[in-house]
């Protein structure tokens, strides 16, 4: 495979690549609907909806389960996740060395809504390797597969799209990047990846599938020879 020429902006996703949150919430967020009156497994969850905005994730269960998700469920469930990754998140293996590789910019675009992002990369000590540059897909009209998120990270850090890699751990991210024209580099290192994990990336559009952030820290050293 040829290597990749160095980016002028990298674009993390944060769920899964910055911060090993994935099997936290996926578990958080089946509890929480089972209270509910919505049994889906944690499993399930992982399977099919990491990667996507909380809406996204909501219509869909609504439309699976045929029950109503409560409107106020988002923000009743926020303190029970908050104290979940206060208690048991941490930052992707290897990602602190990986992000002082980079010589370039960074920034975060993210599923999740801002003040969860803004917590997870405070508790994790990495909020000041992004802030401010710390895109939700709140932001925009249309979440992951479509390309709007990344492309407003692009657009405000004035960056051509095709100088971007974005780093991601879902074929919705994966789909997203490409969308937008960016290199779509495919991560399973994170907890919630299962063995196929980097296939179903690269099924998805990844250039390449990285499985820890010491290949990241790998594959920047070699585009700066």
């Amino acid at each position: 495979m040829s290597r990749p020429g160095r980016p002028e902006l990298v674009i993390f996703d944060c769920d899964g690549v910055l911060v090993d949150s994935e099997v936290i919430a996926c578990r958080v967020l089946s509890e929480s609907l089972a209270e509910a009156g919505i049994p889906v497994a944690a499993d399930d969850i992982a399977e099919n909806y990491v990667g996507l905005s909380a809406a996204t994730i909501f219509a869909d269960i609504e439309r699976r389960t045929g029950r109503r998700v409560p409107e106020d469920f988002a923000p009743s469930t926020r303190p029970r996740l908050e104290a979940a990754f206060a208690a048991e998140l941490a930052a992707m293996p290897g990602v602190a060395t990986a992000l002082a590789a980079i010589a370039t910019r960074v920034c975060v675009a993210s599923s999740s809504a801002p003040v969860r992002l803004r917590h997870s990369l405070t508790l994790t000590g990495l909020i000041d390797r992004f802030s401010p540059h710390i895109f939700s897909a709140e932001q925009v009209a249309r979440g992951k597969p479509a390309p709007d998120l990344f492309l407003l990270a692009s657009a405000t850090m004035g960056v051509r799209p095709e100088a971007c890699w974005v780093i991601e751990d879902s074929r919705a991210g994966i789909e997203a990047a490409g969308a937008a024209g960016m290199m779509a580099i495919g991560f399973s290192g994170g907890s919630h990846c299962r063995a196929d994990h980097g296939e179903r990336l690269r099924q998805a559009g990844a250039t390449r599938v990285l499985a820890s952030m010491d290949e990241l820290t790998s594959l920047l050293a070699a585009t700066s020879r």
